[in-house]
C-alpha cells in the first residue's frame, strides 16, 4: 500500500526543515526563504504527491476552504454560466473549493433562505449569490451570517458588496461605435422590463447622442419584449417610419436577431443599408448571424472571478479598503467587433 506522505517526507526530499516546508506551502508572508529554496520545496511536494491536510488546516485557521454559490438560474443559462467558471477558477487558484446550489428566479424567499442554510450547514467560509441577469434582489436574511458577495445583482437594502456590469458604459461604447462609423440617426430597441440594465442602457444611449449634439428625432426609441420576436416587431415599427434610422442599437443580441429578420423582410442589407450593434455577446447568436453581429460583451467570467477574489479576501481578512464603499463595483463591457457596422449608404441631410 502507498505510504501517506507527510511534511517530514517533503522536508527530507528537499533537504530543509519541516518548518521551512510549512512556511513555503502555506505562503507565510514573514518567512525568510529564498526563491531557490521555495522552488525546491514545491518541486519535492509535487514529486511526492504531497497535499495539505484540509482537516488540519481547518482546525488551525477555523476555515474549511469551502465557498458556497447560490445560482439563480445561471447554471442553466449558457452565456451567464461563465460566472461559475470565473468564480471556480479564482477559488481554485486560492486553494478554495466552490459548492454550487442552483435555484430559480421564481423561487420564493423561503426557498432561497433554505438554500443558504444548506450551505451554512456545510460550514462554508463565505457565499456568492449570483443572478442570471443584472437585477435588484431581496437577499435571504441569513445570507449575512458569513461573508457574502452579490454577483450581477444588488440587494434591495444594501449591506452587501456586489459586482455588476457597467451597463451605461457599455451603451456608450455601442453608440460611439456607430457615431464613429458616420451614423447620425441611430435608433434604440429597448427592453420593456424595469430593470437596471434597461434604465442604464437607455441613459447611456441618450447621453452619448446628446454629447454628440444629436437629440429628439435623431434618436428614436422603441421598446418590446427582450427576445427575437420583440426585436423584430420594434425594428419593423422603426424601419417602416417616414425617416428611418441608418443604424440600430439593440438592448440584447436576441432583439438584434429579430432586427436582422425585419431588415431582410424590408429588403435592407446589413451593414450596407443598416448597421446593427447588440449587447451581451451571446456567442451562439452573435457569431452565427450573417453578417456576424458587432456587440458589447457582458463580463460574466470577470464578475465571477472578481467576486470570488473579493470574498476570499474578506474571509481571510485582507480585503481592500474600498470593500465597504457605497454602490456596486462596475466592470467594463468591452466591444466585440464583427461585421454588422459600416458607414451609412446615404449621408443625412
Amino acid at each position: 500500500m502507498r505510504k501517506n506522505i507527510g511534511i517530514k517526507d517533503v522536508a527530507l526530499a528537499a533537504g530543509v526543515s519541516a518548518t521551512t516546508v510549512s512556511h513555503v506551502l502555506n505562503d507565510v508572508a514573514y518567512a525568510r526563504v529564498s526563491a531557490e529554496t521555495r522552488d525546491k520545496v514545491r518541486s519535492a511536494a509535487v514529486e511526492l504527491g504531497y497535499g495539505p491536510n484540509r482537516l488540519a488546516q481547518a482546525l488551525r485557521s477555523k476555515r474549511t476552504g469551502m465557498l458556497g454559490l447560490v445560482s439563480e438560474d445561471i447554471a442553466t443559462t449558457p452565456h451567464a454560466g461563465r460566472i461559475l467558471l470565473g468564480a471556480d477558477d479564482a477559488a481554485r487558484a486560492r486553494g478554495y473549493t466552490l459548492m454550487v446550489i442552483n435555484t430559480s428566479v421564481a423561487a420564493g424567499l423561503a426557498s432561497r433562505e433554505a438554500d443558504v442554510d444548506a450551505l451554512l450547514e456545510r460550514q462554508v467560509d463565505g457565499i456568492l449569490y449570483a443572478t442570471m441577469y443584472h437585477r435588484v434582489v431581496e437577499a435571504p436574511p441569513n445570507l449575512g451570517k458569513v461573508p457574502a458577495v452579490l454577483v450581477d445583482a444588488v440587494s434591495e437594502g444594501g449591506g452587501f458588496t456586489s459586482v455588476v456590469p457597467d451597463e451605461y458604459g457599455g451603451a456608450r461604447t455601442a453608440v460611439e461605435t456607430l457615431l464613429a462609423a458616420g451614423h447620425v440617426r441611430i435608433g434604440f430597441i429597448n427592453n420593456t422590463e424595469d430593470e437596471p440594465s434597461t434604465r442604464e442602457r437607455l441613459r447611456g444611449f441618450r447621453e452619448t447622442l446628446h454629447g454628440a449634439g444629436l437629440d429628439g428625432g435623431a434618436a428614436p426609441v422603441e421598446a418590446a419584449s427582450s427576445d427575437a420576436q420583440g426585436g423584430y416587431e420594434a425594428a419593423r415599427r422603426m424601419l417602416e417610419g417616414g425617416h428611418p434610422p441608418s443604424a440600430l442599437f439593440c438592448y440584447n443580441d436576441r432583439m438584434a436577431m429579430g432586427a436582422y429578420r425585419a431588415a431582410a423582410e424590408l429588403g435592407l442589407d446589413i451593414p450596407v443599408d443598416l448597421s446593427v450593434v447588440g449587447f451581451d455577446d451571446q456567442e451562439l447568436i452573435a457569431a452565427n448571424l450573417h453578417p456576424g453581429l458587432t456587440t458589447v460583451a457582458l463580463p460574466h467570467y470577470e464578475m465571477g472571478a472578481w467576486a470570488a477574489q473579493r470574498l476570499i479576501d474578506t474571509v481571510e481578512g485582507t480585503q481592500l479598503p474600498d470593500a465597504a464603499a457605497p454602490g456596486p463595483v462596475l466592470l467594463d463591457c468591452p466591444l466585440v467587433t464583427r461585421s454588422s457596422v459600416a458607414p451609412p449608404r446615404y449621408q443625412a441631410c
